[in-house]
């Protein structure tokens, strides 16, 4: 597996992992304070990863 893929793979874990960087309450969007749509942003980004890394595994 190639190492692009390593990454692809542990951004999301890396991104999310230290809470203390991404606690704030501003900017907001929507209204909702940056620690709550920064977390949903990765569920979504999350999943178009491991879609990306399922069909270069696949091939």
């Amino acid at each position: 597996m190639s190492p692009l893929l390593w990454v692809m793979l542990a951004a999301p874990y890396l991104a999310l992992c230290f809470p203390q960087l991404y606690a704030k309450a501003t900017p907001t969007l929507l209204g909702f304070p940056f620690f709550y749509w920064y977390q949903f942003a990765w569920v979504v980004l999350t999943s178009v990863l491991l879609g990306l890394v399922y069909r270069a595994l696949k091939d």
